[in-house]
């Protein structure tokens, strides 16, 4: 499955076919909420959320690109990235783009 941030794949033609969107709720860690809180102190970065925020978007990417390939599409265009906040300590990271057929 080709994933593109742009609207075009260069050199293919494409049919679309529909949004195709995966998503996931992440919540904080009390360990790493700690962890988080001593790094405030002297700056830099906070290593826990890095990873936690990478494995979000790598689940939400995998489950864009399931609907996508259930879809029966070759590639995804237009792939974008969203978060929003859901409660108090959990944030939700959306992967979406719109679904594409090569002709």
């Amino acid at each position: 499955m080709q994933i593109v941030t742009t609207d075009f794949i260069t050199g293919k033609e494409i049919q679309t076919i529909q949004v195709v969107k995966g998503s996931v709720v992440f919540s904080k860690n009390v360990v790493r909420d700690i962890f988080a809180g001593l790094k405030t102190l002297v700056g830099g970065e906070i290593a826990g959320y890095t990873e936690m925020l990478n494995d979000a978007r790598n689940i939400a990417t995998q489950r864009m690109i399931d609907e996508a390939s259930r879809l029966g599409a070759d590639a995804v265009v237009n792939m974008r990235f969203m978060t929003s906040s859901v409660m108090a300590g959990a944030s939700e990271i959306i992967a979406y783009g719109t679904a594409v057929k090569f002709k």
